[in-house]
């Protein structure tokens, strides 16, 4: 059976660690055969030490400094592929595992060479009977979103491929890992499990959920939208660095109005600041200069067209927190519509 290195990236997360690592524990996996690492990012709330009273088994990497999401899970993923494990998976804080997800989702990993990331069914907590994804969705804007979010569970458990898995809880082969990279550190948060999805995408893989597998997420959307600047910073910096420029100049015009109404919404809920300062961000050479040298980089291993990478792409957004006619009743129609059209015209 495959050893697996379980990545939890923690900051002030000391009221969830409890439940989170007693689950991860107790699952049926065999002990031997899985290690949890946590990383701490500088936290302030004694979660290191509590962490060392209470579950000793537990390696931990300090961080002096909050190094985000992205970068806190690439110091502890490069020490473990120095190392002989055969998947790397990434848990967050607040979740709380059923015993038997990995198995689980290492059974669907291991029946396709192909298969490159999985992710198990992330549900609610405390209201466990709610989604919180079914895998994630990529808008041809480069929006991520999860699908299935805040709503009952319907359909059959059987497998499926998606766009991308949430960071939330990812199962990945360390072989892929080792051939395309991994979180770009720059994006300290948000969108960086969507680029790495992407990036999966270009180099030929696959990505499954696994609606049998679930884990438990202590989710909450208004820790979320304080961090708008990441969202939309990055947001761009994925579709620079990843779709080819001629997919980029068809999608331009859509950019450009749906940056207009975004701009208008920032101004109406009081994000216009951190809007701004996104557009300061594309206003520095050295920004340029990393757009340019990743997508150099990404060269060396895509192996399919953008017309393969887009048939996971969607061109409308669905499951959302915030009640928004407008994005339901104008939006979504015209940038469908918009969608529909032009992704016919990518060939390349």
């Amino acid at each position: 059976m495959p050893k697996v290195a379980i990545i939890i990236v923690n900051y002030n997360g000391q009221e969830y660690l409890h439940d989170c690592l007693s689950s991860l524990l107790s699952l049926d996996y065999p002990q031997e055969l899985y290690k949890i690492i946590l990383v701490d990012n500088a936290s302030s709330d004694n979660s290191v030490e509590f962490v060392k009273n209470n579950f000793p088994q537990v390696e931990i990497i300090v961080n002096q400094q909050n190094l985000g999401f992205a970068q806190g899970n690439n110091v502890a993923m490069a020490k473990a592929l120095q190392r002989d494990f055969d998947y790397i998976l990434l848990i967050n804080q607040d979740t709380i595992s059923q015993p038997d997800f990995l198995s689980k989702i290492i059974k669907v990993a291991e029946a396709d060479e192909k298969i490159a990331a999985v992710q198990p069914r992330l549900m609610l907590h405390p209201q466990t009977d709610k989604v919180n994804s079914l895998g994630n969705a990529i808008h041809y804007l480069g929006f991520g979103y999860s699908l299935g979010a805040n709503q009952p569970l319907s359909g059959d458990l059987q497998s499926f491929e998606i766009a991308y898995a949430s960071g939330a809880a990812l199962l990945m082969k360390s072989e892929v890992l080792k051939q395309i990279g991994l979180f770009d550190p720059d994006f300290f948060m948000y969108h960086e499990d969507l680029d790495l999805g992407w990036r999966m995408r270009m180099a030929g893989y696959k990505i499954m959920v696994v609606p049998e597998s679930v884990v438990y997420h202590k989710y909450e959307f208004s820790r979320s939208v304080k961090k708008y600047y990441y969202m939309e910073r990055n947001r761009y910096i994925c579709i620079l660095e990843n779709y080819k420029w001629l997919s980029i100049l068809l999608i331009t015009p859509a950019c450009l109005v749906m940056e207009l109404g975004l701009f208008l919404f920032s101004l109406k809920s009081g994000f216009w600041q951190e809007k701004i300062r996104g557009y300061l961000y594309f206003l520095k050479p050295q920004s340029w200069q990393k757009i340019f040298q990743h997508r150099q980089e990404k060269k060396k291993y895509r192996q399919v067209k953008d017309k393969q990478v887009i048939k996971y792409f969607t061109g409308k957004i669905t499951n959302q927190e915030i009640d928004n006619w407008l994005l339901d009743k104008i939006a979504n129609p015209i940038f469908n519509l918009y969608w529909q059209i032009i992704k016919k015209l990518i060939i390349w």
